[in-house]
């Protein structure tokens, strides 16, 4: 099973509205197909009363296994419905890879 599916899979324990993974690896300085840069986009009312660094707690608990082994950056976006319907139903679009450290660049 790829990490994709995984993560996918393990997520449904939050029962969300919607739920899309996003293997972000190819923006990244890293070997064609590889799987270690993801960003989750997550809508479930298990996040209502939340704050989002609990919320983001609840998602890295779940996923602790993938995040000790295989994933190198996890962006997540946790809404709760209401959220999710007052940003049109979209999350933010992730920032440009900067390839490297910051010192790299001219």
């Amino acid at each position: 099973m790829n990490i994709k599916t995984s993560i996918e899979n393990k997520l449904q324990s939050l029962q969300p509205q919607f739920l899309e993974v996003i293997n972000e690896s190819y923006k990244h300085a890293v070997p064609a197909g590889s799987e270690s840069h993801f960003k989750v986009i997550i809508v479930s009312d298990q996040f209502n009363g939340k704050r989002l660094v609990a919320r983001h707690q609840q998602v890295n608990k779940i996923l602790a296994d993938e995040l000790a082994h295989s994933i190198h950056a996890l962006a997540l976006h946790t809404m709760t419905q209401e959220e999710w319907a007052g940003n049109g139903e979209q999350s933010n679009e992730s920032p440009p890879c900067l390839g490297g450290s910051k010192t790299e660049q001219t």
